[in-house]
């Protein structure tokens, strides 16, 4: 071989890795470009908004919050055209004397049904006949019937939900589910699904208040979340955290509530008592890699209180947490700090 033709031969498999590399990042400064494309509506009782961040298809905006009608007409308890709601009035399907579920409404349940024991009942689905009672959104602060109450609770017991595969039996008639502290986690992971699915690698999707994240920013940096300062601004954050790929997600008395003769009203309830937990607790917040861990750990730790709520988190793997208690303070699970980048007061 002569030596054009050596250098020929060792130029060319040169050229083909130079283009490559200019080409991916051109292709990735283009996308750096490129305004993020974002929709936003009122849907799940909330408003929510998805924005992505590498693509240009607004088709794919569409099926997200497609994704929120269908799995509404599926987890409302209050639609009653869902399954949910038939569920609960006692109409839906049965077989051998068990209702008949749908995939995800069983998947849901069960996911509900392990954060139930896992808190050993401190957050229970089957807060239904006491949550219906209560009424945080009309602005009337009326407190429940006591009568009513009483009669209520004691069908308050997540022990006695049978779900075998898609199969679900109540161990007391009068049994209802309420789903609503679960399901915006589970709705917002299967966004992340369908969007992973369309070729989706940064994108935002907030439920509410329900962060979740897909991959990272377009120029590599990850996504700075804010934690609400509780009553205050939907702007005025505690703590900033930077983080990529994750849920954030934050339960607290300040999202539904009402005053009535100087006392504070919420909607996490005690299944025990059948009124609001009083512990201390404003917020909590947690991180994790699937928003419905999030969510059903958020409830949950609060419902538990600061102590046992942090022994809780720090006895799971790859879960983090900040408790914000009554005096405006801070508290960080263990290897919150040095998991992740926390700025204050912005």
């Amino acid at each position: 071989m002569t030596d054009k033709k050596k250098l020929i031969f060792v130029l060319i498999p040169l050229a083909v890795v130079v283009l490559a590399v200019f080409a991916f990042f051109y292709s990735r400064q283009i996308r750096q470009q490129q305004d993020p494309i974002t929709a936003t509506a009122f849907k799940l009782n909330t408003v929510v908004t998805i924005t992505v961040y590498d693509s240009q298809d607004q088709g794919i905006l569409d099926g997200a919050l497609a994704l929120c009608d269908e799995y509404e007409r599926i987890f409302s308890r209050t639609l009653e055209e869902s399954e949910l709601y038939q569920l609960n009035a006692g109409t839906l399907p049965q077989e051998n004397g068990a209702f008949l579920l749908s995939d995800s409404l069983s998947d849901l349940i069960s996911q509900g049904l392990y954060y139930s024991n896992l808190s050993g009942g401190a957050f229970d689905i089957s807060i239904a006949p006491v949550s219906s009672l209560w009424d945080f959104t009309s602005g009337e602060a009326v407190l429940p019937d006591e009568q009513a109450l009483s009669e209520a609770l004691p069908l308050v017991d997540h022990s006695q939900i049978f779900l075998d595969g898609n199969s679900l039996r109540f161990g007391m008639e009068g049994m209802e589910l309420d789903l609503g502290a679960i399901a915006k986690g589970y709705i917002a992971d299967r966004i992340k699904d369908y969007l992973v699915s369309r070729g989706v690698e940064s994108a935002i999707i907030d439920l509410g208040g329900n962060i979740l994240c897909v991959g990272e920013r377009t120029d590599g940096t990850p996504f700075r979340i804010g934690i609400q300062r509780p009553f205050a601004d939907r702007s005025e954050t505690a703590a900033i955290v930077e983080i990529d790929g994750k849920s954030v997600v934050s339960s607290g008395i300040y999202e539904r509530y009402f005053e009535k003769d100087g006392v504070l009203y919420h909607h996490i309830l005690n299944p025990d008592t059948g009124y609001p937990y009083d512990n201390g607790l404003v917020s909590v917040t947690i991180i994790s890699d699937e928003s419905v861990d999030g969510d059903g750990l958020s409830t949950s730790c609060f419902a538990l209180g600061l102590e046992k709520g942090m022994e809780l988190i720090d006895s799971l793997p790859d879960v983090y947490a900040v408790f914000i208690t009554e005096d405006g303070g801070l508290h960080f699970s263990e290897g919150f700090e040095d998991a992740f980048s926390v700025s204050y007061g912005e």
